[in-house]
């Protein structure tokens, strides 16, 4: 669909200002702080006879800086709420000083602002009940003295343009529903329209707009916005769905905040920056914020921030009033943006489904969110958010048998000192007694711990859904720190690239030590065909490391974004002490080999385990290869690479 926005008499108007349409910022700190050295503009009070109401009536009226009646300008009408009047937008918002920094800044279209008392009786004070019966009809009753009584006399007393192009109305709560139902109700009267937190009082949208098309050819600008914790946000948002579904421009801008001056000021700021300039409306999907989000299930109990919207980008709104720069780093590192009351908000971009680590940036110093979980990662303790997955049920706890993750802690010989672990036991576990059950050694990679698997991973909670539809067999999972040091042997010369796999002997750690003391505190099946390991990233290459050279020991391997270290000139038969000479002997003893990569992982990763995949083929070794579609180096390719390498195990 295309729209003619611009009159031909408004062209040389834009053309004389060189103002132009582009994305609006939220406010920076300072907006609305008085700043010496720039022009001000001025705020005058005004009386004018309204045949609507039988009295003389006040507005004020704000004049831009250098104003000059040998010019004409564009004029806003800015209403107010329920219990304010002509002062509360001058009281409580700073429209002048919000203004005059715009101007100084080049940011605005010169215009003079009506500021009137949007409650049309004969005492129009906001005294008494502001709710009763006849203050409501009052303020429905403003349409007609705005219309005939208010707007002919600004134009008979100031130097405005006085077509519709060149004219805005807007306004706050009660005034914001006042706006979209004059606004819209009178689109011979104004092309330009704003409701910041529009109230009750707002007209449901098949009546603001009962002919869809014909609104979006004639509006300039529809402005709809308000705070995503505001309990009136139910009317803003069925308003956007109405245009949405009919394909009407406009803009929906949900922000961090309630039903107070802080949304409503930002308000004002951006769409002022909008006004009365060319029009681009494919700029508007820029601004669109479909409803506001949802706390994360990671955050602390009570914290509604961190939140995830519809389309998974995330709202991070953090207080800190004395911080001179904040960001936060999930993925990239985006600026956060301070408001007037000290809380610093960004939007980030979409971001993958899945677990994913962040930080606060405070002062260029790397801290944990304060209200979100922290989990160890990154190689120390960070925050983390785990964007759900619309194919994720199987990581959701469901009403099924549960197991249990227990810690056990011995005393390790080969580095001196006290180890643990954790422990997966299926469901039924204590209460079957006699049966023992294979056991699968599950690690973690670089810069985690044992914690990482039941934490992040929800491992547990996969082998629970798994064991109750029958998908894997009931089984016990150890989960080890993957960091092992002989403080006998000297640190390895040549370093493999990894963090914590040069002279790391976790290898013999775990055979020598972990497999014995779980095969005596547990209730084991100790043959090699009841014996499975596998690992993600540095915990892929351990355990290809481990199970290539005690393959008396394991049936079942799997490296997930991790597998064996190949050097481009070396024969993978030769690897391992010859382990794949024989393909045919090797494919006989190994029940399942299987890797796994995510299609978006770092380019050196995904060829170094495809790579691996390929030799294993052309030389003959049966295995199973899964790319995780559109997930990286990440916790959900993780997941689904357990969910299938848990399902394949232990079958006889």
């Amino acid at each position: 669909m295309k729209y003619s926005f611009l009159l031909p008499a408004l062209l040389c108007v834009f053309a004389l200002t060189g103002y132009s349409q582009e994305i609006v910022q939220q406010a920076p700190s300072g907006f609305d702080s008085l700043r010496a050295g720039i022009p001000h503009g001025t705020i005058d009070t005004i009386h004018y006879p309204s045949k609507t109401v039988g009295v003389t009536r006040k507005a004020l009226v704000y004049t831009p800086p250098g104003f000059s009646r040998g010019k004409k300008y564009p004029v806003l009408y800015l209403l107010h709420g329920i219990g304010g009047d002509e002062k509360e937008w001058l009281t409580g918002g700073k429209p002048q000083v919000i203004l005059d920094n715009l101007y100084a800044q080049g940011k605005i279209a010169p215009m003079i602002v009506v500021l009137p008392n949007g409650r049309a009786m004969a005492n129009d004070r906001a005294t008494g009940d502001i709710m009763a019966k006849d203050k409501i009809e009052a303020f429905e009753r403003f349409e007609k003295d705005l219309l005939n009584d208010l707007i002919p006399f600004i134009e008979k007393k100031y130097p405005v343009l006085s077509n519709r192009e060149s004219r805005a109305i807007a306004g706050l709560s009660m005034g914001g529903g006042q706006s979209l139902n004059f606004g819209l109700g009178n689109l011979d009267k104004f092309a330009w329209v704003g409701g910041f937190s529009s109230a009750p009082n707002t007209k449901a949208p098949e009546q603001l707009v009962p002919d869809p098309q014909s609104a979006a050819k004639q509006l300039k600008l529809l402005w709809i916005s308000c705070g995503a914790d505001d309990r009136l946000i139910s009317f803003s948002r069925r308003t956007h769905e109405y245009l949405v579904k009919n394909n009407v421009p406009h803009i929906y801008y949900i922000e961090p905040g309630v039903h107070d001056f802080k949304v409503w000021k930002n308000g004002l700021y951006m769409f002022s920056q909008l006004l009365f300039k060319p029009v681009d409306t494919s700029l508007y999907s820029k601004y669109i914020y479909s409803g506001p989000g949802t706390p994360a299930n990671t955050n602390i109990p009570g914290q509604k921030y961190p939140q995830i919207m519809p389309d998974n980008r995330v709202v991070f709104r953090i207080k800190a009033p004395e911080a001179a720069h904040l960001q936060i780093d999930l993925g990239r590192k985006y600026d956060m943006k301070k408001d007037t009351g000290g809380y610093w908000t960004v939007v980030t971009d979409t971001i993958p489904v899945g677990f994913h680590y962040y930080s606060l940036i405070i002062d260029g110093i790397p801290v944990v969110d304060p209200a979100g979980q922290t989990y160890y990662g990154m190689g120390r303790m960070a925050s983390g958010i785990d964007i759900p997955d619309p194919d994720g049920d199987y990581y959701v706890i469901n009403k099924v048998p549960h197991g249990q993750v227990r810690s056990v802690s011995y005393y390790s010989a080969i580095t001196g000192s006290w180890r643990s672990a954790l422990v997966y036991t299926p469901p039924g576990y204590d209460r079957d007694i006699d049966k023992k059950y294979p056991v699968l050694y599950l690690q973690h990679g670089g810069g985690e711990d044992e914690t990482g698997w039941p934490r992040q991973g929800k491992m547990n909670i996969i082998m629970d859904n798994l064991i109750a539809s029958k998908k894997a067999v009931p089984m016990i999972v150890v989960m080890e720190r993957g960091y092992a040091t002989d403080p006998r042997q000297p640190v390895a010369s040549q370093p493999t690239g990894l963090p914590g796999m040069s002279g790391n002997v976790f290898p013999d750690v775990l055979v020598n030590e972990v497999i014995p003391m779980i095969d005596s505190s547990f209730r084991t099946l100790t043959d090699r065909k009841n014996r499975a390991m596998a690992g993600l990233s540095m915990g892929g290459f351990q355990t290809f490391q481990t199970t290539m050279t005690h393959l008396d020991l394991f049936s079942y391997i799997g490296g997930f974004s991790g597998a064996a270290f190949l050097q481009p000139d070396i024969d993978i038969r030769k690897a391992f002490n010859g382990v794949w000479e024989n393909a045919a002997a090797f494919n006989e003893k190994v029940k399942l080999v299987y890797l796994s990569i995510g299609t978006a992982e770092p380019e050196r990763m995904y060829k170094s385990v495809n790579g691996f995949h390929e030799a294993l083929d052309k030389a003959g070794i049966k295995h199973v290869y899964y790319e995780s579609p559109g997930t990286s180096h990440e916790w959900q390719t993780w997941r689904r690479s357990l969910r299938q390498f848990a399902g394949m195990i232990f079958h006889e």
